[in-house]
């Protein structure tokens, strides 16, 4: 697997430093955020480093990116949620991206949440 050493997220994945998972397993990692928006607000990640959304292409990344979009809702679920959920990916830094390793956010449960 592609690691930054300097990456949170990289770290995250590889167990260097701990988090509250949802899922794992060969490919894609899913934990709690630790800045949560709303009561449910998870994340999945590749553990392979991927920078952004703007660095995937179809032919290398389409395969991970719809096992990322198809894991969700039943995570989702998982986790509570029974009244749908949003997913966001920001990219970049006009897309408000704060760690430069792609990510997808799984939103949910009762409002009124912080944002969004």
């Amino acid at each position: 697997m592609n690691h930054d050493p300097s990456c949170i997220f990289c770290r995250i994945a590889s167990g260097q430093l701990p988090s509250r998972k949802v899922y794992e397993d060969e490919q894609l990692l899913a934990f709690h955020d630790i800045a949560p928006w709303a009561p449910v607000h998870f994340l999945i990640i590749p553990k392979k480093h991927i920078a952004s959304l703007a660095d995937t292409t179809p032919a290398a990344h389409e395969a991970l990116l719809g096992r990322m979009l198809a894991l969700a809702p039943g995570l989702a679920r998982e986790q509570g949620v029974t009244n749908g959920f949003r997913t966001l990916i920001n990219t970049g830094e006009d897309g408000l991206q704060e760690v430069p390793h792609l990510h997808m956010h799984v939103i949910g449960g009762p409002r009124p949440w912080k944002k969004g």
